[in-house]
């Protein structure tokens, strides 16, 4: 069903019809203060699951409307960049398949010269992915729940320290 915001009122719709309406049901808790990554991926850990995964464009849009509330420039999420192996995966473990990088990130050289590429979304404009230093303060958005998916999924561990 969809409302009629002129006259208030409801009409049937086609089940299959998709809208732009986004409900994330308290999964994505945007966390308003100014953390570095790791401290971020810390808090996430600590208080509720993990950083968040975009591994979907369904997520992304949940993301998107999340990082609309933010009082930074942008948003840190569960994506990090190993130079060692010179690519980009998330905190579960999960390589990239879905991808919303904005021009010029993620998808070339990454500069690991001075500390290790961590991603955040924008939290305004085109609201895309971006590369950024693990030492920027920013908001971040948590997970509050373990997906299934990744239960199958072999994780890779590394030293917050």
């Amino acid at each position: 069903m969809t409302e009629k915001k002129e006259n208030l009122t409801w009409n049937d719709e086609n089940c299959n019809k998709s809208f732009p309406f986004i409900c994330h049901e308290n999964k994505l808790i945007l966390i308003k203060q100014n953390l570095t990554w790791k401290e971020a991926l810390r808090y996430c850990r600590n208080h509720h699951y993990n950083l968040v995964s975009v591994r979907t464009e369904e997520m992304q849009l949940w993301v998107k409307e999340v990082a609309r509330n933010t009082s930074t420039e942008h948003v840190w999420l569960g994506l990090r960049h190993t130079c060692a192996l010179g690519f980009w995966y998330w905190v579960t473990g999960e390589m990239i398949c879905y991808q919303d990088w904005a021009p010029g990130n993620g998808t070339g050289f990454e500069d690991c010269s001075s500390e290790e590429r961590t991603g955040a979304v924008q939290s305004g404009g085109e609201q895309q992915w971006i590369s950024l230093p693990q030492s920027y303060t920013l908001n971040c958005i948590c997970s509050t729940y373990e997906d299934p998916f990744q239960l199958s999924v072999m994780s890779l561990h590394f030293s917050l320290t």
